[in-house]
């Protein structure tokens, strides 16, 4: 089974998010749009797009949307399969999360690496 087949996000807290935005704006040209993000789409070698995009994101340093992991950003994991990773972590002794959200964004389940970082996985819908 292939686990990991790329990076689909990357999210992180900020004390004052839309201060943070506007200095990836000004400073490394990062399209910020309104709701705190960019999605970055995926290109081949010529710069010809393939279809997939990896999101960036900033939000409030409330905490609640990393819980119960303990650090200020999370990483997003593009999966083929979510369903078989999540049995398969939990079968390796894996702290996996029970809720999952089945979305038009995709299949989402997370689980928590030994240092306490919420990691999130992502099967995303057919085509993409």
């Amino acid at each position: 089974m292939k686990r990991v087949t790329g990076i689909g996000g990357i999210f992180f807290q900020a004390r004052d998010p839309a201060a943070l935005c506007a200095w990836y704006r000004q400073h490394l040209g990062i399209a910020v749009e309104a709701w705190g993000g960019t999605a970055f789409s995926w290109t081949d070698e010529a710069g010809a797009p393939t279809g997939g995009t990896t999101i960036w994101s900033v939000g409030a340093a409330d905490g609640r949307p990393f819980a119960p992991g303990t650090a200020s950003f999370m990483v997003n994991y593009r999966v083929d399969d979510l369903a078989a990773l999540l049995q398969a972590l939990r079968d390796e002794g894996c702290q996996v999360l029970e809720k999952t959200d089945d979305s038009e964004y995709g299949k989402f389940g997370w689980v928590i690496d030994p240092e306490g970082n919420k990691v999130e996985l992502w099967q995303p819908p057919p085509g993409q």
